[in-house]
């Protein structure tokens, strides 16, 4: 008779999270990722911190569609997420990252915020 081994639990599927908030909080982008990745969490972050620097181009003055493209890439991560934390340090929350919010509550996403877990652990 054959040794049978009894069928294993399959592993749990790790939680995405997608993160938001302003682009000028690098540090704080970077240490929220890690913290969750030590938690077993798949974290989907920004794509840059700072605009590309391409010749010819004038980011202040950006009529073309890339901006436009940018943002559709982040409410795609939105789409992909289990929920959405927000970098805030300090509470800020810019116009970009509400529009990110109030899209990841329309789509019934749980919303966390950094500056309400600081102020927890204060």
């Amino acid at each position: 008779m054959e040794h049978q081994r009894a069928p294993q639990a399959a592993p749990r599927e790790a939680k995405v999270i997608t993160l938001c908030g302003s682009t000028t909080f690098e540090a704080e982008f970077t240490e929220v990722n890690r913290r969750l990745t030590l938690e077993g969490c798949a974290v989907i972050s920004v794509g840059m911190f700072s605009l590309p620097d391409l010749p010819d181009y004038d980011w202040t003055v950006d009529s073309s569609a890339l901006k436009a493209r940018l943002g559709a890439v982040h409410l795609q991560k939105i789409r992909m997420a289990d929920e959405v934390y927000v970098v805030d340090p300090g509470g800020y929350v810019g116009e970009s990252t509400r529009r990110e919010i109030a899209y990841a509550e329309s789509l019934g996403k749980p919303v966390r915020y950094l500056s309400r877990e600081q102020d927890l652990s204060h």
